[in-house]
């Protein structure tokens, strides 16, 4: 095989390509990308078997022909050589002579017969969605996956395709996020899945790359089809993750949205987000809870540790219910308010030991449990 590629464009294929590969894997070849050269691209791909990724650059393509490179060392090289322009050269004995400028490498590769193929989709499942929307519908709750491995099935972040809306729901079993978004959803097509944390911010990473993503799903597996804009990247066609999904059956999340709550109160976004940030600076480890007061027309936040001292911080509000305390973990109020982008939500609350609710406008809830006030 044998190709003429530009330094940047192949930089950047590499680096779509690299985060799937483990930094300990059992087989040799699943650090390796696979190179294939056609007509006048190549295509690159690398998988760890529960996940896997392809994309296609554009190349000048001199002999067609296939082989498997160590991806780490490959990108680092491709980074640093010191012309735009790039011969890769390749040999039937799985060696490849890579040259720009006065700089030449060897580098020793593996066949692709043993190289783990991706599934292809045909139409099982299949929805298409803008690519800006569903980044920030991931956004907006894969901060509250759970990180506990005992807990597998709420390590990652459930999309439920049904009822004329896709919700895209995560959970650690302290906090709730579900931002959900009306499209039509035939009754043939309906169904859900579970995807990996690791997915999750690999598919979060590659959704700026044109206008369009498709998802295509099955009981046990699924494939993200993600447009890629022609323009400077070098990137042909769709950048294609193949991922397996987490089995089993998720909670039913809507059990846990508080039915009612008793007082509902209009807030700043980006005040409340500072107010509670600075609070929590005086937090600690043993101490980590920011306390809520609601009173006629005030919110006041205050926070403090036996190790550090006392912050208090107070905002304006239209409130004109009963004096109300209630605490919470300050994170779990942070990460919400970070995720959205709109300039005003609504906290819901009822009492000290009930869960606090933050809402918008647009369908997206985040419950929150209490910590118990001492």
């Amino acid at each position: 095989m044998k190709f003429k590629i530009n330094r940047d464009h192949f930089a950047n294929g590499l680096a779509q390509v690299l985060n799937v590969v483990g930094s300990k894997s059992t087989m040799p070849i699943l650090s390796n990308v696979l190179i294939e050269a056609e007509k006048d691209q190549i295509s690159l791909t690398t998988t760890n078997l529960d996940l896997g990724i392809r994309c296609k650059i554009k190349a000048e393509v001199k002999e067609t022909g296939s082989v498997t490179l160590p991806v780490k060392r490959l990108a680092s090289i491709v980074r640093e050589l010191p012309n735009i322009d790039v011969t890769f050269d390749g040999s039937p004995n799985h060696q490849v002579k890579l040259s720009s400028g006065g700089s030449n490498f060897r580098i020793m590769g593996i066949g692709r017969e043993d190289f783990p193929p991706l599934p292809e989709f045909g139409e099982e499942k299949a929805y298409t969605l803008q690519q800006d929307e569903l980044n920030s519908m991931l956004k907006n709750v894969s901060y509250a996956q759970s990180t506990d491995e005992t807990r597998y099935i709420l390590n990652g972040v459930y999309f439920n395709f049904r009822d004329g809306k896709i919700s895209l729901v995560a959970t650690d079993g302290r906090r709730l996020a579900v931002v959900s978004k009306e499209m039509d959803v035939p009754a043939e097509s309906a169904g859900a899945i579970i995807l990996p944390a690791k997915t999750v911010s690999e598919l979060s990473r590659l959704l700026d790359k044109g206008e369009k993503v498709k998802i295509n799903f099955s009981d046990r597996r699924c494939a993200f089809q993600i447009a890629t804009d022609k323009d400077t990247s070098g990137l042909i066609d769709n950048v294609y993750l193949y991922s397996k999904v987490v089995e089993g059956n998720y909670p039913n999340y809507l059990q846990v949205i508080p039915k009612e709550t008793h007082q509902r109160i209009k807030l700043e976004r980006e005040l409340l987000l500072e107010c509670v940030h600075r609070a929590a600076l005086v937090c600690s480890e043993k101490a980590n809870s920011v306390r809520i007061k609601l009173s006629s027309n005030l919110l006041e936040i205050t926070a403090q540790s036996p190790d550090f001292g006392e912050a208090h911080e107070s905002m304006a509000i239209g409130y004109s219910g009963p004096e109300l305390q209630v605490a919470f973990n300050p994170a779990f109020i942070m990460d919400p308010l970070r995720a959205l982008t709109k300039d005003e939500v609504f906290f819901e609350v009822k009492d000290d030991v009930s869960p606090g609710v933050f809402k918008t406008l647009d369908s997206f809830i985040c419950v929150i449990m209490p910590v118990r006030l001492s």
